[in-house]
């Protein structure tokens, strides 16, 4: 098993027969993760301990720490009595800048905008992002489809969500889980900043709803197609037609809603 699988004894009751059997089940790990740019303490986030070099160089991008990847000289994990510590070397005039900004944030595994003090401080993209040519019905169904092929995890815990990158055609290239849905993107996000893989190349698949800080990270790293398994919030669509991201969501087998980036339509009493 993984580091983020952890396999537990229970007694399964059932309500029909009323006989209680002891069973194994294997459960998904949770974990403190403090984060420390330098030597400053950041923040706290539960995460699944799987990936996480992944997770501090998306998370450090998404949070506007970092521009690049090569912008982190290091990455230590190491462990402690109350869960994991990530200690992250940023170059000199990262970690200068980062010095200026303050933040003091404990995450939870469904918050992303949590520990900010005002409303001034929600994160903002302020440039939109470069729109590729538009995705096939095809590209989608083909990525919508392979999804839970990529989702070993879930598989065996049924507790974690999932982000994954699809060339524009809707071949698959990576994924990764994590018990935090924001987590699972900049998890995704990272891996694909550590490879070099053009922003602009394909899009990205969530499992979770489209939120306002899911449409923020997708943003910042340049992607100009999300698509999420469930419904999309009014301020996560409303944030995707401001960055010109095109947003499709309620995505499954046999459809999927496209809620920006649509074609205008005409009434015939309309003069084209």
């Amino acid at each position: 098993m993984t580091p983020g699988v952890r396999e537990v004894t229970a007694s399964t009751l059932s309500f029909a027969s009323h006989e209680v059997k002891e069973t194994h089940r294997a459960l998904a790990v949770e974990t403190p993760l403090e984060l420390v740019f330098g030597t400053i303490p950041y923040a706290v986030m539960m995460v699944t301990p799987d990936d996480l070099e992944d997770f501090v160089t998306g998370f450090a991008m998404t949070e506007g720490v970092i521009e690049r990847a090569s912008d982190i000289r290091a990455i230590k994990i190491e462990t402690h009595p109350k869960g994991l510590r990530a200690l992250i070397d940023l170059v000199p005039e990262k970690l200068s800048a980062h010095l200026s900004r303050k933040r003091a944030m404990t995450g939870r595994t469904s918050c992303g905008v949590c520990g900010i003090e005002d409303l001034a401080s929600l994160p903002s993209t302020k440039q939109s992002v470069q729109q590729n040519a538009a995705l096939s019905d095809q590209a989608i169904k083909r990525a919508i489809d392979s999804l839970t092929s990529h989702q070993p995890l879930n598989d065996t815990t049924r507790a974690v969500h999932a982000a994954a990158w699809f060339n524009a055609d809707g071949s698959f290239v990576l994924a990764r889980e994590d018990v935090g849905r924001h987590n699972a993107l900049d998890k995704t996000i990272g891996a694909l900043m550590r490879s070099h893989t053009d922003a602009h190349a394909g899009f990205m698949l969530i499992t979770s709803r489209a939120s306002y800080e899911m449409i923020e990270k997708t943003a910042r790293f340049g992607a100009s197609t999300l698509v999420a398994i469930s419904a999309p919030t009014s301020l996560a669509v409303e944030r995707a037609e401001a960055l010109g991201i095109t947003l499709y969501a309620i995505a499954r087998a046999d459809g999927a809603m496209k809620f920006t980036g649509l074609e205008p339509h005409f009434s015939e009493e309309t003069p084209l």
